[in-house]
């Protein structure tokens, strides 16, 4: 790789830059050097902190180091190696191009580099304090950078009191690392805290394997592969199982061109795939790569570069909210009890994590510095020739526990794939859900008022009535809505309902597509209105509570929204009409609910996410009664 030249850029680039503090805390230091790494060309980088980086990080690469006539510019404000004027803007590649960062993080810290370039005989160290330079000196040292970064806002005292725990701080460090690992496979990332280690991917390129790294194994395993493209976009990755659901967006990583990013338009574009899937207030796991033409996305919104700028929002979010769709039908999600169902938990947090790799480690004292590792280095004989590499770079050595540990994932992913396989290829050949499948089936009866109990061959079926009942009148309705073809019913007399001022303006708003759902309202004279005629087959639904429900709905709204969405949103509401848990069917009842069930395209979640059924094997149940072991 050609190392590209440090330049301070001009006033017209400098302007254009959405420049801005980038040292707010200890994480946004590490992420800045740690993208610097990654942009030199690095395929091993090391990080380490102490006190949640707030008296000591360090970080080191093999990338292609600084040459010595550099060093000082690189320190220098808007002086940088990514892009040399405005035009570049528009074609970024690299992670870093403001030429801030090494700047901003030297005027509020002690900072001591050493680096080194392939072709040069020795290295450079040197070192500042609050941008005032104390050193400038050759040593000897691996090719490659190390960067070391001491009491963070000593010099600022007002802005370190802001400072979290040293836990929290830490904390935060590891969500860096972790997401720039996700955005890099390629690379092979070890974290150190407070000297232990805290993760480490081996740089292989696979990502999956890269979060079975990081999150374990368990929601590596609940992850599938997913793969979509369109003219000048091509997404990959993976995405998590419905089961795996969270209560929080935590678990939904997005990256465009390998850069970690936050977009409201990625979140809603996934979301909305899964939102026939997923339970209200649940979100996804996902962890997709977008490939995107530079001259289609902004980078250049926000100093931390998490936020970009799409030119077409909505042609996007459609792109990914009907691929994930497409690949979530594509899958039969039916939950199933197993014997270690009661053991399954949800994806938690790193912190909650229990360790399961060993990364080697550092054996410096906390006192020693770069200077140090440099005189050591120094020490070694001919000191023209290139010096050993510290133990985190040198390739083989870096990699020994990492070689170790991908050999029992890689065995784990034989194991699982092929115990999946045979899942498939059983699955497949007894689908429960295909048309010769769903004539087998045999309907036991009803519990609790509530369920209905199935069986085909060797499996039993628990199916929740008003989830099936919900479902399929959803299915219906946004059927019917679409073709214009939502039967009504008159209501003799009208029903006459109070709205309060928010629902009369959702009524004014939305009432075109009210009307095309079958609701007919007139004025009736002041704040009330007459109900005239309702959508048919409500089942026992008090349509003037099924309207105002609706209306009360859509009032949450500050801006209309577009047809399909408001036509949904009354479907959803519209499902409150679905048989109960609680009320008795007869056997017919429930056997035509269940074919029309199967009938449809996704059966397995009502609108609101929860499953419609969950299975049994025969096995299983024979388990659970001790008939085997």
């Amino acid at each position: 790789m050609e190392m590209a030249k440090i330049q301070v850029l001009d006033s017209k680039t400098i302007d254009q830059i959405a420049a801005g503090e980038v040292v707010e805390r200890p994480a946004s230091v590490v992420k800045e050097l740690v993208e610097n790494a990654c942009d030199a060309g690095a395929d091993a980088v090391t990080v380490e902190i102490r006190d949640g980086g707030i008296s000591f990080i360090r970080v080191t690469d093999n990338g292609s180091g600084i040459e010595s006539s550099q060093v000082r510019m690189a320190f220098c404000r808007h002086a940088t190696s990514k892009i040399r004027d405005v035009s570049d803007l528009g074609q970024l590649q690299s992670m870093g191009f403001r030429g801030e960062a090494l700047s901003s993080i030297a005027a509020v810290s002690m900072v001591e580099i050493i680096t080194k370039t392939k072709e040069a005989l020795t290295g450079v160290r040197y070192c500042l304090e609050g941008e005032k330079e104390i050193e400038f000196s050759q040593v000897g040292a691996p090719d490659g950078t190390t960067i070391l970064v001491r009491d963070l806002f000593f010099n600022t005292p007002a802005r370190k009191k802001f400072l979290r725990t040293a836990a929290t701080e830490g904390s935060y460090v590891a969500d860096v690392m972790e997401h720039i690992a996700l955005a890099r496979p390629d690379v092979s990332f070890q974290l150190l805290i407070n000297r232990q280690p805290r993760f480490s991917t081996s740089g292989s390129g696979d990502l999956k394997e890269a979060v079975y790294r990081i999150y374990g194994r368990q929601i590596a395993r609940e992850m599938f592969p997913f793969c979509a493209q369109q003219e000048g976009m091509q997404v990959e990755g993976f995405l998590g199982n419905v089961q795996m659901a969270r209560p929080n967006r935590n678990f939904e990583f997005f990256f465009v061109n390998r850069r970690y990013i936050k977009s409201q338009v990625l979140s809603r574009g996934l979301e909305g795939g899964y939102s026939t899937r997923l339970m209200q207030h649940k979100f996804p796991m996902a962890c997709l790569h977008f490939t995107v033409d530079t001259h289609q996305v902004d980078v250049n919104v926000h100093p931390s570069k998490m936020e970009v700028r799409f030119s077409d929002n909505q042609r996007i979010l459609d792109f990914l909210e009907k691929e994930v769709k497409r690949a979530l039908l594509e899958r039969e999600m039916i939950p199933e009890v197993t014997e270690t169902e009661e053991n399954r938990k949800a994806p938690v947090r790193k912190d909650e994590l229990p360790q399961k790799t060993e990364a080697p480690m550092m054996q410096e004292d906390d006192k020693d510095s770069a200077a140090a590792l440099a005189r050591k280095l120094l020490s070694q004989p001919a000191g023209l020739t290139r010096p050993s590499l510290p133990q985190p770079f040198e390739k083989n050595r870096l990699t020994q526990t990492l070689r170790e540990s991908k050999l029992e994932y890689d065995r784990q992913e034989k194991l699982e794939s092929g115990q999946q396989q045979g899942r498939q290829e059983n699955l497949f050949e007894e689908k429960l859900l295909s048309e010769k499948a769903v004539a087998q089936y045999e309907l036991i009866g009803q519990i609790f008022d509530t369920y209905w109990i199935a069986s085909y061959r060797d499996k039993m079926l628990l199916i929740d009535q008003h989830a099936a009942h919900e479902k399929v009148k959803y299915e219906a309705l946004i059927r019917d809505l679409k073709q214009g073809n939502v039967a009504s019913q008159n209501l003799m007399p009208p029903v006459v309902v109070t709205l309060s001022r928010a629902e009369e303006d959702a009524l004014t708003r939305y009432a075109d597509c009210l009307a095309q759902a079958g609701f007919e309202v007139e004025p009736f004279g002041g704040s009330s209105w007459a109900l005239r005629s309702v959508p048919c087959d409500l089942y026992g639904c008090r349509a003037d509570q099924l309207l105002e429900e609706i209306l009360n709905d859509l009032a949450q709204d500050e801006k209309p929204g577009p047809p399909a969405a408001v036509l949904e949103r009354i479907a959803t509401m519209a499902c409150k009409a679905a048989v109960k848990g609680g009320q008795r069917m007869e056997k017919k009842e429930m056997e035509e609910l269940l074919r029309r069930l199967l009938e449809l395209e996704n059966p397995y979640q009502c609108p609101h996410g929860r499953p419609t059924m969950i299975t049994m094997s025969r096995q299983e149940l024979e388990r659970k009664f001790r008939r085997i072991v």
